[in-house]
């Protein structure tokens, strides 16, 4: 029987494609992956105070949410923030961008997080 040596699976090309592959999910995911926990802790706080806000004057929260998206490192001013009692319900809104810098580009991940709760009275 004669040998095939065209099928013997020592092509190199297809380990290195995944490689490279791998290491650009990595990338992404070191430089995302932080940025999108550290919005969802923004908005988790956001939710915290909407629900304890029936002492607190709109821009004190406005002031606190302020305080922890800069504790957070995020690029949040007090221009795009927004928080309005109406009757019963409170309703906040934080407009922000994000700029991720990767070899040749910048994204920019764009987060608008919207809280409209009851303000619970105790």
């Amino acid at each position: 029987m004669r040998r095939r040596n065209a099928e013997r699976g020592e092509g190199n090309l297809g380990c290195i494609l995944w490689a490279i592959v791998l290491g650009l999910a990595i990338l992404v995911a070191w430089k995302v992956i932080p940025v999108k926990i550290a919005s969802a802790q923004l908005y988790d706080f956001m939710k915290e105070q909407a629900k304890f806000a029936n002492n607190e004057a709109p821009d004190q929260i406005a002031n606190k949410i302020l305080w922890r998206a800069q504790e957070l490192r995020l690029p949040l001013d007090k221009e795009h923030i927004s928080v309005k009692r109406i009757g019963d319900s409170i309703k906040m809104e934080a407009v922000y961008t994000v700029p991720i810098d990767f070899p040749g580009k910048t994204y920019e991940m764009h987060f608008d997080h919207q809280v409209d709760l009851p303000i619970y009275v105790f």
